[in-house]
């Protein structure tokens, strides 16, 4: 369903458990940056009403999942650490080259913001079936479900502002770009790293 190439190795997942606290900071800092880019598409498309409304729902979802990862962290007798640059991300976004009219910025920006959840998404599945911690487990396996709907809902804007076999090109050559990237990565207690 997700289209990724490049499956999550399942060992990352002994990698998390070897320092919940590390995936839980970094998951909330993930969720404080989804609330960003909702914004931001906010901000930098107001022309766009339909987009605006589901970014304001969006913004609303992603700050409530914010406190759920913080209040997983108090829970644990600990406190939010601090950000650290997600070098998934910095990688992912070099693909398309600045730039273009502002509906091919729109459906660029829209794009990562799919892939993003995409792979948001199968890493909180593999959580969700690998933790030891059942209640954690339980936790991703119910965030999961609203990654898909992210994934799919931004997905559904690029195809709906763009051409979409031109739109369905960039997203089939920006999935096998992804994969590169993973192929490097997953060997840190990060979402996407």
């Amino acid at each position: 369903m997700l289209g990724l190439k490049l499956p999550t190795d399942p060992r990352w997942v002994n990698i998390v458990e070897k320092n919940i606290k590390e995936i839980l900071t970094d998951h909330a800092f993930c969720e404080q940056k989804a609330t960003s880019t909702a914004i931001s598409l906010i901000v930098s498309f107001p022309e766009y009403t339909d987009l605006v409304q589901e970014m304001t729902a969006l913004v609303k979802e992603e700050i409530s999942h914010f406190k759920m990862v913080h209040d997983k962290i108090i829970e644990r007798g600990w406190t939010l650490g601090r950000d650290r640059k997600d070098d998934y991300v910095i990688a992912l976004v070099k693909f398309f080259p600045k730039g273009g009219s502002r509906t091919t910025q729109l459906v660029h920006r829209l794009l990562y913001a799919a892939l993003i959840e995409a792979r948001s998404c199968e890493r909180f599945r593999l959580l969700s079936e690998e933790l030891e911690d059942k209640t954690l487990a339980e936790f991703y396996r119910n965030l999961m479900v609203s990654e898909a709907n992210h994934y799919t809902m931004f997905l559904g804007f690029a195809r709906q502002y763009g051409i979409k076999e031109e739109v369905d090109a960039k997203w089939q050559a920006l999935l096998e770009y992804e994969a590169e990237i993973m192929s490097k990565l997953g060997h840190n207690e990060s979402i996407h790293g």
